[in-house]
Parts: C-alpha cells; structure tokens; sequence
C-alpha cells in the first residue's frame, strides 16, 4: 500500500505507483470524493467533457420542455 505524509502547509506528495496508476501527471486535477463518513476516494479529474458524448443513449422519443420541468420539480419538491 502507497503512503504519503502530510506537510505543515496540507500538502501530500502523491506516490509515484499511484500517479501512474490515475494516469497524473504536473499540472493535472484530482478530486477527493467522501464514499462514507471520513472514507475517501481520489480519482484523476483530468478527462475532458467531451469524452463522456455517446455514453448515455439518446430517449427513445424526443422530450419536452414542459416534461423535463415537471421531472425536475417533482425531483426538487422531494428533497
């Protein structure tokens, strides 16, 4: 298991194996996403939005604007 210390100012060095493995390089973005209470996950932020075209499939029909309002205040009114 990679390890790294934190300094006095926040900072981490990220191990080597693990850079490579999140495919990080200078320069680049991570983010630390809490899975569970104080359980945190790292994971590369640097792929562009472009990439994600294409990975969920088109409705099978069109929708409308009035629909995707009604969604999304049936969505709001839950929280």
């Amino acid at each position: 298991m990679a390890t790294a210390v934190l300094t006095s100012k926040g900072q981490i060095t990220i191990p080597k194996e693990v850079r490579e493995r999140l495919g990080v390089d200078t320069g680049d973005r991570v983010e630390f996403v809490e899975i569970e209470g104080g359980v945190f996950t790292m994971m590369a932020a640097t792929r562009d939005i472009r990439e994600l075209k294409g990975i969920i499939p088109r409705p099978a029909k069109p929708v409308a604007i009035d629909a995707m309002n009604r969604a999304i205040a049936r969505m709001g009114s839950r929280r």
